[in-house]
């Protein structure tokens, strides 16, 4: 059996739009980027979609919602741990 390349977890998605929202990529370098997005993925379960039209279409509103509410805590408790190391964009 083949892994098709258009299955993702949909959480990536959704992480990536609130870092993009908050200027983390613009805050920290590529390195801390990618330890930063396995700290917040790894504290969320997974959501394995084919595409994205289809889970905005039918994922009801209050689902999505408790998903950012999910990857919004994942994201404070990263940028906690990025602190501690003092790691920022150069």
């Amino acid at each position: 059996m083949k892994l098709h390349d258009d299955v993702h977890n949909y959480y990536e998605k959704i992480v990536l739009e609130k870092i993009i929202e908050h200027n983390l990529d613009k805050k920290y370098d590529e390195e801390v980027m990618a330890d930063f997005c396995c700290t917040v993925l790894n504290q969320l379960p997974s959501r394995y979609i084919r595409n994205d039209v289809d889970m905005a279409f039918y994922l009801p509103g209050h689902e999505r919602e408790l998903m950012e509410q999910r990857v919004e805590t994942a994201i404070e408790v990263a940028m906690a741990q990025v602190a501690k190391k003092g790691s920022t964009k150069k």
